[in-house]
């Protein structure tokens, strides 16, 4: 697994508290991790146990109630929300369970409109958009629309979009929920070529037990704490859930 001087996400002592008083919920507490490039980091736990909420920190989605977090070099605490989103544009690429295409649009058309908010568009952004497609092994679907796709070619979309923009970090919530085994292992072996080939970040955050195969970490994570991290083969031996 390809290494580097400095990690591409650095969290350290990261809280994130909603509401306060007696009727505070902790979803995240002390939480300290790192995310290397070339790396694909899988994060597993209980339902509400603080994975998705500290995978939108990582994506500068959301912020943090305290600690740091650093995303290429740059410190986001505190930052503004026009400097986040510069943030998440220069840096970082999301894909999410539902695809969220729009059903009016082709598949380049879905993965233009990424280009669109960075100020890139006419010849170019097609030129790109096809360019994203074919780097997914779907160049041939570059002018079909979301309904003449299967689960796994629209994620497949998704992720293209997602990396047009040429970001250094990709952060995945629930890919392959919805997709059935074949189209699963499609996308799974994607993010890994992404990771392993192309020296991306890949976070990941599933409750999909065929992701742990391709995980080069495994972050276990229950009540809002880090309690584990492993090997995807010490995790098959010990038997432990992915729920």
């Amino acid at each position: 697994m390809p290494t580097a001087a400095a990690p591409a996400i650095a969290v350290r002592s990261v809280s994130k508290v909603y509401g306060a008083g007696e009727t505070a919920v902790h979803a995240l507490r002390d939480v300290d991790l790192d995310v290397c490039r070339g790396e694909v980091l899988v994060m597993i736990g209980p339902s509400g146990s603080g994975k998705t909420t500290l995978l939108s920190i990582m994506g500068a989605i959301l912020s943090a109630t305290g600690g740091t977090v650093t995303v290429n070099g740059e410190d986001i605490a505190g930052r503004a929300e026009r400097d986040l989103s510069h943030i998440r544009l220069t840096h970082i690429g999301f894909v999410f369970q539902g695809f969220n295409l729009f059903p009016a649009l082709t598949a380049a058309e879905n993965v233009a409109l990424a280009l669109d908010v960075r100020g890139v568009r006419g010849h170019h952004a097609r030129r790109r958009a096809r360019v994203a497609l074919e780097s997914v092994a779907l160049s041939d679907k570059a002018d079909a629309y979301p309904a003449d796709l299967s689960g796994g070619q629209k994620q497949r979309v998704a992720i293209a979009r997602a990396l047009v923009g040429e970001p250094a970090i990709l952060l995945a919530d629930e890919p392959t929920a919805a997709l059935d085994s074949d189209s699963g292992g499609a996308v799974l072996d994607l993010l890994k070529e992404l990771a392993h080939e192309r020296g991306r970040a890949v976070v990941m955050v599933t409750h999909d037990r065929r992701a742990l195969a391709y995980a080069d970490r495994i972050v276990e994570i229950a009540d809002g704490r880090i309690v584990g991290q492993r090997a995807p083969s010490v995790l098959a031996g010990s038997g432990a859930g992915a729920n």
